[in-house]
C-alpha cells in the first residue's frame, strides 16, 4: 500500500514540476516520470487483484480511473510536442 501511495502523489507531483518547466524537453521528462508512476499504480492494482487483495470491481473501478488518467497524461504530453509556442 505504502508503495502504491508513493507511486500515485510522484503522478502528480512530476505534472506540476514539469508544468513550470520552460523548455520542451524539461517538460516532457516530467511527464514520463508520471507516465512511469502510473504504469507502477496500474502494475500494483493488477498485482493486488491476483494475490486476491482486491475485488473484481474494486479493480475495474481502478484500472478505468488509471486508464483515464493515462489518456490524459498523453494527451498533455502531445499538445506539449506539438506546441510552437514552446521552447526546444
Amino acid at each position: 500500500m505504502s508503495q502504491f501511495r508513493r507511486a500515485a502523489v510522484s503522478i502528480e507531483a512530476n505534472i506540476a514540476e514539469g508544468y513550470k518547466k520552460i523548455s520542451k524537453a524539461d517538460k516532457l521528462r516530467f511527464l514520463n516520470i508520471a507516465q512511469g508512476s502510473l504504469e507502477e499504480c496500474r502494475d500494483y492494482i493488477i498485482l493486488s487483484r491476483d494475490l486476491e487483495y482486491i475485488s473484481t470491481e474494486q479493480f475495474c473501478k481502478l484500472y478505468d480511473s488509471i486508464e483515464v488518467a493515462s489518456k490524459l497524461l498523453n494527451g498533455y504530453c502531445n499538445g506539449i510536442i506539438k506546441n510552437n509556442g514552446i521552447k526546444d
